[in-house]
């Protein structure tokens, strides 16, 4: 019942998360719009089609994931989204206590799967966003590793045929092959078996090559693998300028697993340095140091870090914390609480879609398609896919957050001058845009607002809808509705169709 319990409590506390996000991930549309091409078109998009700008081959290593998301949605409704999300990231959790069990039967404390599941949230709950599957395919991974390092060698047939699916669903695959050759070190340097994790690594990396593009997807995942995204926040180091007062949490459980590491090799150093280094787990260390480095340096993937911690320093933080005596009604009065507050959660908050007023140019949007303003429009690169899944075939995009995917390398570059108002002609005289959505926040705004080219025709809380001035003709524009029900029950209309 004790373990009945954990996990219930565990899955509802994820599902409160999940279902509190204020607006969808802003790559989602473009998700959407590839699964429909899939599934109501009939074929995988090679080509971008929405983008006024010039493009390349769409090299989409997540349309698997928009045929998942697609799916759901069509047959589900919106709000299974958000229940997918939860229960994909407490099945991260569910695999990630399997493989604690491998080591120990010790009993699973909730107090410090809250704390992992808080840690790394920020950037899980954004409904639904393809990495999930990655994290996922990554935690099983482990779990699989895990018992093959018990004498289960036979199961390892199963990473290859689960890198073929998760190629095609996610390009995040190259971290499970990643994560083969640290266990072939790993298991070298501890002077075991590590042959049939290399053949694994081989048999794995040859299921790559089965996709729709062929070797130039496998081409391209390396190339995407190891590109700078200096103008993208979300790989910004979590130590940087724009994180360093940010993700506490996470990093509170960095120092939290990091210390109970350093406190037992502490411990052990009465014993010589020969016989600490041959007990050492070579395999615990280097995935737990790979993943550290990977997190510090790239907020996008610090998940990684939590999960190998979760997995590997739990027991070791059990052991240190097992004598201290606290009071036997402590897991009465945490489960209690935790119950408390997800019921006061579901009871309190009137929950329904997640629109995004505060994020999205929603009413934006909807004012140029209900004027019918046809043409090339500019917005910024988070909600280009946005306004692509709004307004097609009625406008195309400048770019949106497919990036490497569908863009070439200039584009972003030219995007932030022109927001910054630095070099804002570049893309006015070589790009030009017949429509511009401009938050109130960037220089180029007030550029705009001076400019004797450019009329603001529509003003929202966050975001203007700017178009050429000879091309106004002083008409009454029809205004977006106040209703929060329209928004939310046309939030997902689209006027793409592949079934024409």
């Amino acid at each position: 019942m004790r373990k009945y319990l954990f996990y219930v409590a565990l899955f509802l506390l994820i599902l409160v998360f999940s279902m509190n996000v204020g607006s969808f991930d802003a790559d989602l549309w473009a998700r959407l719009i590839a699964g429909m091409g899939v599934i109501d078109g009939g074929h995988v998009l090679t080509q971008d089609f929405l983008s006024y700008t010039p493009t390349h081959t769409w090299y989409d290593h997540e349309w698997g994931s928009g045929v998942i998301f697609y799916l759901f949605l069509k047959y589900f409704g919106a709000y299974s989204l958000i229940l997918l999300q939860a229960v994909m990231i407490f099945g991260i959790f569910f695999i990630i206590t399997k493989t604690v069990e491998l080591k120990s039967q010790k009993p699973h404390n909730i107090a410090f799967y809250i704390f992992a599941v808080m840690a790394v949230l920020p950037t899980l709950n954004n409904p639904i966003r393809c990495h999930l599957f990655s994290f996922l395919f990554f935690t099983l991974f482990l779990y699989i590793l895990e018992k093959v390092r018990l004498g289960h060698k036979k199961i390892l047939f199963l990473i290859p045929i689960i890198t073929l699916f998760w190629g095609n669903i996610h390009g995040g695959v190259v971290s499970g092959i990643g994560l083969l050759l640290i266990y072939t070190l790993g298991e070298f340097l501890n002077k075991k078996s590590f042959k049939e994790y290399l053949i694994t690594f081989f048999a794995s990396t040859i299921t790559l090559f089965i996709n729709p593009w062929g070797i130039d997807y496998v081409k391209f995942l390396i190339m995407a693998n190891s590109m700078q995204r200096p103008y993208i926040v979300e790989w910004y180091g979590i130590f940087s300028k724009f994180y360093f007062t940010k993700h506490l949490v996470f990093k509170a459980f960095i120092l939290t697993t990091m210390t109970a590491e350093v406190i037992l090799f502490i411990k052990n150093t009465k014993n010589s340095f020969s016989e600490i280094y041959t007990k050492t787990d070579k395999t615990k260390v280097l995935l737990l140091l790979t993943t550290l480095y990977l997190g510090i340096i790239h907020l996008k993937l610090i998940p990684f870090f939590a999960i190998c911690a979760t997995c590997f320093v739990y027991n070791d933080f059990y052991e240190l914390v097992k004598d201290i005596k606290l009071p036997e009604w402590k897991d009465k009065c945490i489960y209690t609480l935790l119950f408390i507050f997800i019921t006061l959660s579901f009871l309190t908050k009137d929950y329904s879609l997640p629109v995004g007023f505060d994020k999205y140019p929603v009413k934006e949007v909807e004012f140029i398609k209900n004027n019918k303003l046809s043409g090339n429009i500019l917005t910024n690169f988070g909600f280009g896919s946005y306004a692509a899944y709004k307004l097609y075939p009625q406008n195309k995009i400048f770019m949106d957050g497919r990036y490497e995917e569908v863009y070439y390398d200039y584009m972003v570059p030219i995007l932030k001058e022109f927001f910054l108002n630095t070099n804002p002609q570049l893309i006015l005289t070589n790009f030009k845009p017949d429509i511009m959505i401009i938050e109130h926040d960037y220089p180029i705004y007030n550029a705009l607002m001076k400019s004797d080219n450019w009329k603001e025709i529509f003003t929202g809380k966050l975001f203007s809808v700017f178009i050429k001035k000879e091309k106004d003709k002083n008409k009454k524009y029809i205004q977006p509705t106040n209703d929060m029900d329209y928004y939310k029950n046309s939030l997902f209309t689209t006027d793409i169709n592949f079934k024409l």
